[in-house]
């Protein structure tokens, strides 16, 4: 059985040049079709028919007031969400989407490796990683930390990088419950090269489907 995404990439301020890539990417996934778009006004439609709406790095206020009642409306109800890397750079006067990511971008070093530590593998976005992954990124810090509203699955070990702030616990991918909806976020994806990486493409993959109420679909 396919699940239909809707994959919305609009940005206000920075565009990630890897946008494409990460739009290729997830349309290989198996399970899934998807609807990409950057139109405000497919956001003020009905969502119903999509098993997850993932926002792919995009920044900036990007929705109509109509559209943020209909997202929020969506994933009180059980719709999924997905937010990849600038997502958290995204809606920083709606409240209401600072509560559902679970944490605003603050800042970010230069991009550079590092080291994931991969804290929780009970889940379909991290079971396949080693417990210490090698990745190369931006390793965005938070205004504030989603551990205790989140489930964190992956943190940031500072001491692999230089310029870390968040000064030791430095959730980078978690998920939650909103309503009755799921939400999953990965800090990870700056650049093309991630998108072609089997093991963050597993990653992304087993992320979107968990938020989707599609575990099985990788």
């Amino acid at each position: 059985m396919t699940s239909r995404l809707l994959v919305f990439t609009r940005t206000t301020d920075y565009r990630h040049d890897s946008i494409p890539a990460a739009v290729d990417a997830l349309r290989s996934f198996d399970g899934f079709g998807v609807d990409h778009t950057e139109d405000p006004a497919a956001l003020e439609a009905p969502l119903d028919a999509y098993a997850a709406v993932v926002f792919l790095s995009t920044s900036g206020e990007v929705l109509t007031p109509a559209g943020r009642a209909r997202l929020a409306a969506y994933v009180e109800a059980g719709g999924g969400f997905a937010g990849v890397h600038a997502a958290a750079c995204t809606e920083y006067a709606w409240p209401y989407y600072g509560e559902l990511l679970g944490a605003r971008f603050a800042r970010h070093p230069a991009y550079q490796p590092g080291r994931v530590l991969v804290e929780d593998r009970d889940h379909p976005a991290t079971r396949h990683l080693p417990a210490v992954w090698e990745f190369t990124d931006e390793w965005y810090d938070f205004r504030t930390s989603p551990r205790g509203s989140a489930r964190v699955l992956a943190t940031a070990d500072e001491s692999s990088y230089e310029g870390g702030g968040m000064t030791g616990d430095h959730p980078l991918v978690w998920c939650r419950e909103q309503g009755a909806g799921r939400v999953f976020y990965t800090a990870l994806g700056h650049a093309a090269e991630a998108y072609r990486d089997p093991d963050f493409r597993a990653h992304l993959g087993g992320g979107i489907a968990w938020a989707a109420g599609r575990p099985d679909v990788r």
